[in-house]
């Protein structure tokens, strides 16, 4: 069972956030349709995968992080670590390996805004991300674990997300949990066992909009909410899109307004948000203030083509805010 999540740390104790997962490049179509049964123009490569995402808007607020993943010794891998380098992620547990390629997405939109996704990742260099040494040493200092359920694509890496999920708890840290299911995962082995354990283990969860009552016997949402926080769970943050967010607690609910935008491409927007709202609970934020950090966060993310390239700083989540408090077109 999840303990409490306490939010009455000082704004200045030591924390080091980290998650574990796939570190891809995302190539996409530049035409709408269904799937890549022909030829087409791409744009790419650019760094990717929910968990490099995640972090790297962690890192993008200022607070100390890491992430345990691996790629191949290509220019994919390097790519990703030297953007993450850049953003001040700490990237010493990344792995890079000589006979697995860089995982990879090639994702196109249909016209009514779903996407087709080709995976390379559990056949490429993701397979080999473990806890070694570096990884070790990364666990040590961790304060929180960040857990997404895309990472969980094998047995070697759900163990190894287990490890770090029952350590962290045992140095007196925090654990939050997004789902972020694909479809086309759906179908490995013992995948709804980790995710079912993720949530029983987590302090924040995050699904997005259907993916709640995934997680409970409950046929209506207040009968999912209500199962998962007697489960232990201390906030279910809930992305709904274009209508923002919702937190519900056991003391009270609070819901967070979505922000303007002119949509781009959404990849990676929840990873953003998520990342947000765990950092500003880490920093001791109320759930008012997190949800409203997360939903301008969200809402930026959007706003830019590729993945990873509308992470932000906490001085444009605050332009923004001043923005829409002012009236302003985002």
């Amino acid at each position: 069972m999840a303990s409490s999540f306490l939010m009455d740390q000082s704004p200045d104790a030591p924390r080091c956030i980290i998650t574990i997962g796939e570190i891809v490049v995302e190539i996409m179509a530049e035409t709408q349709g269904t799937g890549f049964l022909e030829p087409m123009a791409l744009k790419g490569p650019y760094p990717s995968g929910a968990p490099a995402i995640f972090i790297d808007q962690v890192a993008r607020l200022g607070v100390e992080c890491g992430i345990v993943s691996a790629v191949g010794r290509d220019d994919f891998g390097t790519l990703n670590i030297e953007r993450l380098r850049r953003d001040g992620v700490d990237v010493s547990a990344i792995l890079s390996v000589d006979s697995f390629a860089t995982g990879s997405a090639f994702v196109r939109y249909r016209p009514d805004g779903s996407r087709d996704f080709v995976y390379n990742i559990r056949q490429s260099a993701c397979s080999q991300t473990g806890l070694h040494e570096a990884a070790r040493g990364l666990l040590k200092r961790a304060t929180h674990v960040h857990v997404m359920g895309s990472s969980l694509f094998s047995f070697p890496i759900i163990d190894a997300v287990t490890t770090a999920v029952h350590q962290v708890k045992a140095q007196g840290g925090t654990v939050s949990f997004d789902p972020n299911i694909r479809k086309e995962m759906l179908d490995i082995p013992d995948m709804r066992a980790a995710l079912q354990l993720m949530l029983q283990e987590c302090d924040i969860f995050l699904p997005s909009g259907p993916e709640l009552l995934l997680f409970s016997s409950g046929t209506t949402q207040e009968a999912a909410i209500a199962e998962i926080l007697d489960m232990g769970v201390s906030e279910i943050v809930l992305k709904q899109g274009s209508e923002g967010a919702t937190c519900f607690c056991a003391d009270k609910t609070v819901h967070g307004a979505p922000f303007p935008a002119q949509e781009i491409d959404p990849t990676g927007a929840g990873d953003c948000f998520g990342a947000t709202y765990v950092t500003c609970r880490l920093l001791g934020k109320t759930r008012e203030d997190s949800l409203r950090y997360a939903c301008a966060s969200g809402s930026r993310a959007v706003s830019f083509f590729g993945p990873m390239e509308g992470t932000s700083d906490f001085a444009a989540l605050d332009q923004l805010i001043a923005g829409q408090n002012t009236g302003e077109k985002a």
